[in-house]
């Protein structure tokens, strides 16, 4: 039994693979309270953030239907919570020995509803409510909710697909865009669906969903629909069904869009109970009135082009068994590539990312990477992000999963591991250090990386599990990305892979790389389909509008015409455009009328921008000066940026930097990619901080790098570089070259100091070097290149031996790229001067 000073140990109540749960006594003023030891030994980082973060959001709370924690303090190698007890058993507890009468459940019921609308009024979503999280004591009636370790204070958390494994929350009360397999960002609403999974089972005493395959879970969470407690019970009165289904909405849109008015329909459900001793039907959700602004989530004017992409999934996804029953031969292909074109901001990511429910079914994996428009000459980086993202989920799987894992790839690979643990570091936690492999010369080397590549692919293709590769922003895709896409798609041993690749069609010319190289695969047969994306015309800005404001269609139709006379129908610039009414109060709601309201003449006088752009802009310069100029330097560095990359270049503490950026996460300019962590050694005292983000879209990042004047940039850039490198150890210089050439090259023509281009010259030649190696040829010529320029220019050239190496791999890698007059010209200028 613990001992801990000054509490009485009654009794052990509870034990999970996480903590362990005591009764106990505080001896100086005999108050009953419950000890909740995280679990013995060392727990790990993450752990002790979920126990630190809990503490401080029921410390900040301080509501009634909220247990109370009361301190936290260290205890041998681990953390002990002390909090309230008030005498109460989990609902999991009471479900097992006691069955609920209606206005007992009515009465609990409304109790969690009061509750949670304090803890969402909070800006808090517990996102894990279910029985064993809800307190119950029957002699008081009270009703508390305990265990806010994975909540999150944040009113909108972007979480990535992941594997079943890392799921936050409990996967039999999850809801749907909490699972991580749709195309939607959490909010409020997740909660309520919680409490409907938990509602269910109290009314019939069993989930809605019952299998104990997490997968199959998910995927009955995603598209299935529970048989309704009242189909279940003929004795559960209709309403309280009905209401319990209506929390149980596969989108959020269609559930209760508050606590609030859930509680107002549960207590008119107990009004009529005790007063006539039954239920009568009555219209749900008639004062459920929100006055968050929240648009939609949902795809509008897409269904055709969602068809097509879905039936391409089909075609990849298909057993090898069930193609024989397919007619047309093209059919039968087992590597398709779907290209969705249009502009910036028409919704290309947001439809690909519709396509996560059937990834589910068929238990698929989903990958992404993204190119950057600053990071053009970095080889692979949107598939090197992609394969790193399937890395992470491997090693969330079971150790009997992941040795498996680690078989296959070993298989594959051989002893040519190296050649892809350079490019996915990552992946030696998997297959662990690598043999560095033969020496080839570098046409045998292309060969065997490309073989080598094709291989890895391969592991992860399989009618069991097929593979979608979502490459986004394909216009400022590097040469060796397109010729590593050509490689995947030209494989006839490949299989059940479907390459979905998005760019803006206005950029690309028909000498563009990219259409170059879909027309060489067009020409050798590849299975490509292309989805084109217009503007919203104007009835479907009008449902939109509608849904958004929950007003007729003939009101909104005036505000709607005005929209796409702004915007021209570009989803991306029509949700900005409503926002800025909201944040302007142009566009605000009267809680007299429980309805929102606006004046055209008002807005229309107010003049605001048609260009999304200045819009944006305007959004960025009403942030606070220091994040302002914050986000301008997290512009330079891309889309995707960390706090440590950060707080280096802004010169600030970790913890400072944070603090400077939160205007720009609280106005969704940033979005959070990463949770809270604890930054620090003191397993108390340390603060939780996030550390990785990314620009909530491309034209947020690119309005900000716009504030930046075309001169000034250079300085930028530069000054970023040097703080990169002047805090990277020299151990890890290699591994992060790219990122530092690319920042120090940008700004190298205000380089003044002999001693500084020459270390630039040296840095450019180890990123070319590292560009042949994976066969990232053009890129390679460019580092080179730079390097030779800057070699030249110097006033003393007297570092011969650096200037042999530099041409040396400069007349090699031309050659590689089949420029052989040049080659043969380098090597004789090299031969003169040797």
């Amino acid at each position: 039994m613990l001992t801990f000073p000054k509490h009485q140990i009654l009794a052990q109540i509870y034990q999970s693979a996480n903590s362990v749960v005591y009764r106990s006594i505080r001896e100086i003023d005999r108050q009953p309270t419950i000890l909740k030891l995280l679990k013995p030994g060392y727990p790990t980082p993450a752990e002790l953030t979920r126990y630190k973060q809990e503490y401080e959001i029921l410390r900040s709370l301080q509501i009634d239907g909220a247990i109370k924690a009361y301190d936290l303090q260290k205890y041998q190698n681990t953390l002990v919570m002390s909090l309230e007890d008030f005498g109460g058993e989990s609902l999991e507890i009471w479900l097992k020995s006691k069955k609920f009468g209606m206005l007992e459940f009515l009465d609990v019921a409304i109790q969690l509803a009061e509750t949670l609308s304090q803890i969402h009024a909070a800006n808090v979503i517990h996102k894990d409510l279910n029985p064993a999280n809800i307190i119950y004591n029957p002699a008081t009636g009270q009703v508390k909710i305990i265990d806010f370790g994975i909540s999150t204070i944040f009113t909108r958390a972007q979480n990535p697909i992941s594997n079943s494994q890392v799921l936050e929350g409990t996967l039999a009360y999850m809801s749907p865009e909490q699972t991580g397999r749709m195309n939607r960002v959490l909010d409020y609403r997740t909660d309520l669906y919680s409490l409907g999974a938990t509602f269910y089972q109290l009314l019939t005493h069993q989930l809605p969903f019952v299998t104990t395959d997490p997968l199959e879970l998910v995927h009955c969470h995603l598209a299935r629909q529970p048989v309704s407690p009242h189909q279940l019970d003929p004795q559960i009165p209709s309403p309280v069904s009905d209401l319990v289904m209506k929390l149980l909405a596969k989108t959020a849109e269609e559930r209760y869009q508050s606590a609030w008015g859930l509680k107002v329909d549960l207590a008119a459900c107990q009004r009529q109970l005790q007063l006539t001793g039954q239920i009568a039907d009555f219209t749900l959700a008639e004062r459920d009135i929100s006055g968050n602004f929240q648009i939609p989530q949902k795809l509008y004017g897409r269904q055709q082009e969602l068809e097509t992409l879905l039936a391409a999934f089909d075609r990849v996804a298909f057993p090898v068994e069930d193609r024989e029953q397919i007619i047309d031969k093209r059919d039968r292909d087992r590597v398709e590539m779907v290209l969705v074109t249009g502009y910036s901001g028409v919704g290309k990511s947001a439809l690909v990312r519709e396509i996560y429910k059937p990834i589910t079914q068929r238990q698929g994996y989903f990958i992404a990477g993204k190119f950057d428009q600053l990071q053009r000459n970095i080889p692979y980086s949107a598939l090197v992000q992609a394969f790193k993202s399937l890395v992470q989920q491997l090693l969330s799987e079971s150790p009997p999963q992941l040795a498996q894992w680690r078989s296959k790839i070993l298989a594959a690979v051989g002893t040519n591991g190296q050649m892809i643990v350079d490019l996915i570091p990552d992946l030696a936690l998997i297959i662990g250090a690598a043999p560095a492999g033969q020496q080839l010369e570098s046409t045998d080397r292309q060969h065997r990386f490309n073989l080598v590549c094709q291989n890895f692919v391969r592991v992860f293709c399989h009618d069991s599990h097929p593979l979608v590769i979502f490459l986004d922003d394909l216009q400022w895709a590097d040469l060796a990305s397109l010729k590593a896409i050509e490689l995947m798609m030209s494989d006839e041993q490949l299989q059940h892979l479907l390459l979905i690749g998005a760019y803006r069609d206005n950029e690309v010319s028909p000498i563009h790389p990219l259409t170059i190289a879909i027309e060489s695969l067009m020409r050798k047969g590849a299975r490509i389909t292309k989805i084109s994306l217009n503007p919203l015309n104007l009835a479907e800005i009008t449902q939109l509008i509608a849904d958004t404001v929950d007003r007729d269609l003939r009101i909104v139709r005036s505000l709607a015409a005005l929209v796409i006379a702004k915007t021209l129908g570009n989803p991306f610039f029509v949700n900005e455009f409503l926002k800025a009414l909201y944040r302007d109060h142009l566009l605000t709601f009267n809680w007299q009328q429980g309805c929102w309201q606006w004046e055209i003449e008002t807005i229309e006088r107010r003049n605001i921008t048609d260009n999304v752009i200045e819009l944006t802009i305007g959004t960025l310069k009403k942030l606070p000066a220091a994040t302002h100029d914050l986000v301008w330097l997290a512009a330079c560095v891309g889309n995707k940026f960390d706090l440590d990359t950060l707080s280096i270049i802004n010169q600030k503490s970790l913890i400072e930097t944070f603090a400077i950026l939160l205007p720009a996460i609280d106005r969704g300019v940033i979005l959070a990619t990463s949770e809270l962590e604890s930054v620090g050694t003191d397993e108390i005292e340390s603060p939780l901080l996030i550390l990785n983000f990314k620009f909530r879209h491309d034209r947020v990042q690119q309005a900000a790098y716009t504030l930046i004047d075309d001169h000034h940039k250079q300085a930028v850039h530069l000054q970023i570089g040097r703080l990169l490198l002047e805090s990277t150890p020299p151990a890890h210089t290699c591994e992060k070259i790219f990122d530092l050439v690319a920042h120090l090259n940008h700004g190298r023509d205000l380089i003044e100091d002999d001693s500084e281009k020459l270390a630039l010259v040296k840095l450019n030649l180890v990123a070319g070097k590292k560009a042949k190696d994976s066969t990232a040829y053009p890129s390679a010529l460019e580092y080179l290149q730079i390097g030779r320029d800057l070699l030249d220019a110097r006033e003393h050239s007297e570092d011969d031996r650096l200037l042999f190496a530099l041409y040396k791999e400069l007349a090699e890698v031309e050659y590689l790229n089949g420029n052989f007059d040049r080659a043969e010209n380098i090597i004789n200028l090299t031969l003169t001067q040797t």
